[in-house]
């Protein structure tokens, strides 16, 4: 990463500029060279990447190997086995929302973060909502996204009305985020006064983390910016005039991902993980676990989701 360009940071959450060194990543998933530093906060504990690329520097990692861009679609023989767990990843988010959110003809829906849009296109499917998403990569010419209100670049700059939608997500987004805060406050703008955010990230006090420790896939080194634990996300969330609805200590993103890249990375130990080769072994393995994985949600394993409103007044 000799051309990278970094830059120092202070901590999302308090500002502080006092901090420890907490765990040192590669890029796992594909490989590409670079150690990436995580130091944890001396004031408030929030772990985050310091220092990290600049944001125009890290939009190669977003490229055609990204794996929520989905760009390769034929795995041969397990092509129908990876559309289907793909289908089954939205049809969770989709069970998550209808817990808390009451959605119908003309709803409005808004997705940061959206990748290719399949999710959306679940709510439009199921609600026959209006379907927004906002993605850091244009994605527009993917089909998938066809009849979406697309919008390329940061949410926090995008012009959007207020008070808007009864819905925003984030699933896998927040941890990615440059500036948090300016994200969720541009979330509590565009919500209804009854609208709801539903925020999923990996949870650094969880079990795989322990496990895995710095080939944990949560650290996704360097597009990953923020670690959140239970606290430091429901702190964030309130900090920036947000009321918790509901915390889950699981996720509609399958937690077996984690174990099986987790087991990956500790024996490729930075040299990338080729999900051609890995596919086969990635199903067979979720098979031979499912018994475990009926219990998940009761497991800590990786992921945690929130569910949230606007406060009365701003944080």
């Amino acid at each position: 990463m000799s051309t990278a360009v970094f830059e120092t940071v202070v901590c999302y959450s308090c500002g502080s500029s006092s901090y420890s060194d907490f765990v040192a990543a590669q890029d796992d998933l594909t490989g590409k060279p670079g150690t990436f530093t995580f130091v944890r906060c001396q004031d408030c504990g929030l772990a985050y990447q310091n220092p990290r690329i600049t944001l125009e520097g890290i939009k190669p990692y977003y490229d055609n190997e990204y794996i929520a861009h989905r760009k390769k679609t034929d795995w041969g023989a397990l092509t129908w086995f990876y559309n289907r767990a793909m289908d089954r990843h939205d049809v969770q988010k989709a069970k998550i929302v209808s817990r808390y959110v009451e959605l119908d003809a003309g709803s409005e829906v808004l997705d940061v973060g959206c990748a290719v849009g399949t999710f959306l296109q679940k709510m439009r499917r199921l609600y026959n909502v209006r379907a927004t998403g906002i993605d850091f990569k244009d994605l527009r010419e993917n089909p998938t996204l066809r009849d979406v209100e697309f919008h390329c670049g940061l949410f926090y700059e995008q012009d959007l009305e207020e008070g808007r939608f009864d819905l925003v997500t984030m699933w896998h987004f927040l941890e990615h985020d440059y500036d948090p805060a300016r994200t969720l406050a541009a979330a509590r703008k565009v919500l209804k006064p009854n609208g709801r955010l539903i925020i999923e990230v990996p949870r650094l006090d969880s079990v795989t983390f322990r496990l895995f420790q710095e080939r944990w896939p949560g650290l996704q080194a360097p597009q990953h910016t923020v670690l959140y634990s239970r606290n430091t996300l429901l702190r964030t969330l309130k900090q920036n005039g947000f009321e918790i609805v509901d915390y889950l200590p699981y996720g509609a993103f399958p937690a077996y991902f984690y174990l099986f890249a987790g087991a990956a990375f500790k024996v490729l130990r930075g040299r990338g993980l080729n999900l051609s080769k890995a596919i086969v072994p990635y199903f067979i393995g979720q098979g031979l676990m499912f018994p475990v994985l009926l219990g998940e949600r009761h497991l800590n394993l990786a992921m945690q989701t929130v569910v949230c409103r606007k406060s009365e007044s701003p944080a």
